[in-house]
């Protein structure tokens, strides 16, 4: 098979099945989903939306984040991974958020990764959530996933893989792409014991063709 026919079919797998693919953060603007995402880095969605509530009740703006502590940041997220990092870096994200650009998100991936604690992968969720742009996000899920299909190819890193999966795959798809391959990695295609018998996509999927034929 062709590789851009494997994409094709890939596609019209996930628009049939997932029509809707939405992170599963919980968010209700932009300031709030740029703290979740810097929160999950390494961290489980759920284990943030639990968190989250009670950070927001303290810190319902970036203005009102810019001014907080860091040990008081500290013991909001002590749950979450890695907190010292974190809470470092959300108050310098939000003391820059309000000193260069006037306690909005700038819509430029790139300007966006110049707060603290965004990098590719988060600015890229960002962009494509918050403002439909044609950036895919390359996590844990999404690089595994797409290695197994064989939507991409001996991709070294998170950059390549990117590389790969936006030479093939439509721009306007992007920002669904991302969800669909995250869903599809957190909940069938599992690291450790992939649920094959409930995936669509064996058909196609080069990891279960060697599986079946070894």
């Amino acid at each position: 098979m062709k590789r851009e026919e494997l994409f094709e079919k890939v596609q019209q797998y996930f628009q049939k099945t997932m029509p809707v693919a939405e992170p599963e953060l919980h968010f209700r603007n932009e300031y709030e989903l740029i703290v979740a995402v810097i929160l999950s880095a390494q961290c489980t969605d759920k284990r943030v939306n639990m968190t989250t509530p009670a950070f927001f009740e303290k810190y319902p703006t970036p203005l009102a984040l810019s001014k907080a502590n860091v040990d008081d940041i500290y013991q909001l997220i002590k749950s979450i991974s890695y907190p010292n990092n974190k809470a470092k870096n959300l108050l310098a994200m939000a003391q820059m958020l309000v000193t260069e650009f006037g306690g909005k998100l700038p819509t430029d991936t790139q300007q966006m990764q110049r707060l603290p604690g965004v990098g590719r992968k988060t600015a890229h969720v960002l962009g494509a959530v918050l403002f439909d742009k044609p950036v895919l996000a390359v996590d844990t899920h999404v690089f595994r996933v797409a290695a197994r299909i064989g939507l991409t190819v001996n991709a070294k890193n998170p950059l390549e893989c990117e590389k790969q999966l936006t030479k093939y795959l439509p721009a306007d798809i992007l920002p669904a792409a991302h969800h669909w391959l995250i869903l599809h990695g957190r909940y069938v295609c599992l690291a450790r014991s992939p649920k094959c018998k409930e995936c669509g996509l064996t058909e196609v999927c080069k990891h279960f063709k060697t599986m079946i034929n070894y």
